[in-house]
């Protein structure tokens, strides 16, 4: 009975891992996955400029000692020291946050909480069930033309203010308190009979919603903005209004 249950198990287990396979060969699905090794590509960048700067630096301060006092082989060996302990230590950050993708924090600007959500969201998905994922890549498809818009309002700017909640706070905070639910309770229904996967799909779904409208209003407002800008350049130079201007006076 046991070789019976472990075969099965196993073979729940292949057949996750191909329908996860193919879930992340879908479109919403690869483009977050493009954009999360866009984002790693340029960490590793910083983190290498990082390193070089600081060792830059260490052998430096070294030449100047050494061109003041004889440093000998002790202080040689110590500045090797301090390279390696200062290229581990940023190594070791970049690492922790190629890892890990925590919550946007609620003080950063516009565009970088908007990247920071969608590696989030990229890093979440996996360990939600189907009908979540499909609401997080709904929200990721959001995500490249909302940075757009809300990189050019100030942090506190109205229009943005429900967005970054939404981001940093309110749609985290529903995933975390789903992740805390053991998997044997999140079958059970409440009083409302909808189970915890229930509420988790239908909180995402509303998180999707209010920023797909914040999306929609910002680039309604740009259209507008550039149809006025539009009208008046065409009103006083278009053809008739430069002839106009042109002609003799009489």
């Amino acid at each position: 009975m046991t070789d019976v249950t472990d075969k099965v198990e196993r073979a729940i287990a292949r057949f996750e891992r191909v329908a996860r396979n193919i879930d992340e060969r879908d479109s919403p699905s690869r483009d977050a996955a493009r954009r999360e090794r866009q984002r790693l590509n340029a960490g590793l960048g910083r983190t290498v400029v990082r390193i070089a700067v600081a060792v830059a630096l260490i052998w430096l301060a070294t030449i100047i000692l050494g061109l003041v006092m004889p440093i000998g082989m002790f202080g040689f060996l110590a500045a090797l020291l301090v390279t390696g302990v200062v290229a581990a230590v940023l190594i070791a950050s970049g690492g922790r946050l190629a890892v890990s993708a925590p919550a946007p924090a609620a003080d950063l600007p516009n565009g970088a909480m908007v990247e920071r959500f969608d590696s989030y969201v990229y890093r979440t998905r996996a360990a939600l069930p189907a009908p979540a994922r499909a609401e997080l890549d709904a929200i990721a498809q959001l995500l490249p033309s909302l940075k757009q818009t809300l990189s050019r309002l100030e942090t506190l700017d109205p229009a943005a203010q429900d967005a970054r909640r939404l981001m940093s706070i309110h749609l985290p905070g529903l995933i975390e308190r789903y992740e805390r639910v053991p998997p044997a309770y999140r079958g059970e229904r409440d009083g409302e009979g909808k189970t915890v996967d229930q509420r988790l799909v239908e909180g995402l779904s509303a998180g999707r919603a209010a920023l797909a409208e914040t999306s929609e209003q910002l680039a309604r407002a740009d259209v507008a903005a550039l149809e006025t800008q539009g009208r008046f350049i065409q009103s006083r130079y278009g053809e008739q209004g430069v002839a106009g201007e042109d002609a003799p006076s009489t």
